[in-house]
């Protein structure tokens, strides 16, 4: 890995951010390739995307929609102790999801004058399940039960096809699938699926989503971006992240396992350790090479750690940490401070936080009730995980009554002839003398 020395130096915000090591294919590198995928399924549809799954995936689906018999297949064949693991997985998210649902409100504002706030459930959600290096019935847990806990009504989820499964879905998406209830799997992936799913597909036919949730690589984030206004989106979660801020007390074993665990996902995954100890940094890098002699996906992690998004960053204080991580907004932070609950309190910007040495990231990928789909990018300054909220859309219902418009037309009327807009207090003013004659007469 890398070493970036920023001992003594005095950095501005904006510094901060360039100084911040990122992949070199962003996310608006890969807009023009994605943009032309969507564009093909809009003018071919399935023809489009049969075509885009022989040329990404290696095979032709001999169907898009993944049978019933399919999905109930691979629940049969799911082994005990991954159903067990999927279950407990379940119930912990949808624990953890329910308490994202708000409690609608009302507010009174005077007598007759109250703005009730309700929530409501997108109509339909997309779900986009990545397939490429790894395999992920996580995935589908944590996207699937959010949506459920809010209320959506229908889903839909992508996830690529398989050619070592015949161009279908890979049986252990389709299990977790099964496990949670969906009922309606796509074999299609990459730009054009979040196409399809936006768009629809009317020769399959795939009826289009409101919002479209899920992880993926570089060009599915592009695709989201792409995509987003005619559907909404959870954030650009692209190649995963993950920064350590570690102080001298850190374990160098558990950085360096906790650091190799993301970049074994994929050769452009980010691994950055932030550390004000020199002797913590060697220590560290020294365990990643004895990890990387044994570990099964060597080379991927090995590829991933020597890029340009890794490094281990050495800076003055834990201060000085914090305003590093919170500059580049990682998707997973991991603090292994001497008290993390204090380094906490200071962190503004992250996906996720996990404290202390019994947190890993990993446990979050799987059960630890957390959501696994994450903001990446540096898109954690704007942009939350997945959670119940995410398909939730806030309304705001006005009920005034006649004495409750009275007490206030004045002033909506004076505030439209500021703005030049007559019409508009005289919409009011047409209520108010109705009113007041009502009063009048009784």
């Amino acid at each position: 890995m890398q070493t970036i020395d920023l001992r003594g130096a005095t950095l501005d915000a904006a510094a901060l951010r360039r100084a911040v090591p990122r992949p070199v294919l962003d996310v608006a590198a890969a807009s023009g390739a994605a943009a032309s995928l969507i564009a093909d399924v809009r003018e071919r549809g399935s023809a489009a995307l049969l075509d885009q799954a022989q040329r990404f995936d290696g095979v032709r689906p001999v169907s898009l929609r993944v049978p019933q018999s399919a999905i109930a297949a691979a629940v049969a064949a799911l082994s005990a102790e991954v159903r067990t693991a999927l279950e407990r997985s379940v119930e912990r998210v949808r624990a953890v999801s329910a308490a994202q649902v708000p409690a609608p409100a009302s507010v009174s504002l005077g007598e007759g004058a109250v703005v009730h706030q309700r929530w409501q459930p997108v109509a339909r959600a997309g779900l986009y399940v990545p397939g490429g290096k790894a395999v992920y019935p996580s995935s589908v847990v944590m996207n699937a039960v959010p949506a459920q806990v809010a209320g959506v009504g229908s889903v839909a989820l992508a996830s690529p096809p398989q050619r070592d499964f015949g161009g279908s879905v890979h049986p252990l998406i389709l299990g977790a699938a099964g496990i949670v209830g969906v009922e309606e799997v796509y074999a299609m992936g990459g730009a054009g699926a979040i196409g399809a799913l936006a768009h629809g597909v009317d020769d399959v036919p795939i009826e289009p989503v409101d919002i479209i949730t899920g992880p993926g690589n570089v060009y599915v984030a592009a695709a989201k971006r792409l995509v987003r206004g005619s559907v909404g989106i959870d954030a650009e979660a692209g190649t995963t992240e993950i920064l350590v801020i570690a102080d001298a007390a850190a374990d160098p074993r558990l950085v360096a396992a906790d650091l190799l665990s993301q970049a074994e996902h994929d050769e452009a995954a980010a691994s950055v350790l932030v550390t004000d100890s020199p002797e913590l940094a060697v220590a560290v890098a020294d365990r990643l090479h004895e990890l990387l002699r044994v570990t099964a996906n060597s080379v991927r992690a090995s590829t991933a750690l020597a890029g340009p998004q890794s490094a281990i960053v050495i800076v003055d204080d834990e201060e000085a940490a914090v305003r590093f991580s919170d500059a580049y907004a990682p998707e997973h932070l991991e603090l292994h401070t001497a008290d993390p609950d204090a380094t906490l309190r200071r962190i503004a910007n992250a996906g996720a936080v996990f404290l202390g040495p019994h947190s890993p990231v990993s446990l979050g990928d799987y059960v630890a009730g957390s959501n696994h789909v994450l903001p990446t990018g540096g898109s954690a300054r704007h942009s939350s995980g997945l959670g119940a909220y995410t398909f939730l859309r806030p309304q705001q219902v006005i009920s005034y009554d006649a004495g409750g418009l009275s007490a206030v037309a004045a002033d909506a009327i004076a505030l439209a002839d500021a703005e030049r807009l007559p019409a508009h207090g005289e919409a009011v003013a047409a209520r108010a003398a109705t009113s007041v004659v009502a009063s009048e007469i009784v």
